[in-house]
């Protein structure tokens, strides 16, 4: 079964540093986009930052130079290094990445992990 499993989260005061990852695990041929979102309560879920396969990144305007998104291929994996946290970060982190495996081209979710900015 084809799955994404994030960790990292936690509770982290203003101003400082946290880093997250997402390894897919499964029958997978291929890994297309990799994708970090997050949802504040009562929030829809928005794009963070994303690599493609050829490492060209996306970052929303709201954690420009803050946030560094990475993957490594060989581990199946995707990171977010967030640094200079704010309370406003404070959110669920979802994983989202392209698959394809012995089913065709799909797109998956992880099942998230908490980020907690506060003092």
């Amino acid at each position: 079964q084809v799955q994404l499993v994030e960790s990292g989260g936690g509770l982290v005061q203003p101003g400082g540093s946290l880093r997250l990852s997402c390894e897919a695990s499964g029958n997978i041929f291929s890994i297309n986009d990799m994708s970090w979102y997050r949802q504040a309560p009562g929030k829809r879920r928005d794009l963070v930052a994303e690599i493609s396969a050829s490492f060209n990144t996306y970052y929303a305007e709201s954690v420009k130079g803050r946030f560094t998104i990475s993957r490594d291929n060989a581990e199946k994996a995707v990171y977010l290094q967030m640094n200079s946290l704010k309370p406003e970060d404070t959110a669920v982190y979802f994983c989202n990445a392209d698959l394809r495996t012995a089913a065709g081209l799909g797109n998956y979710w992880g099942q998230g992990t908490q980020v907690t900015v506060s003092s």
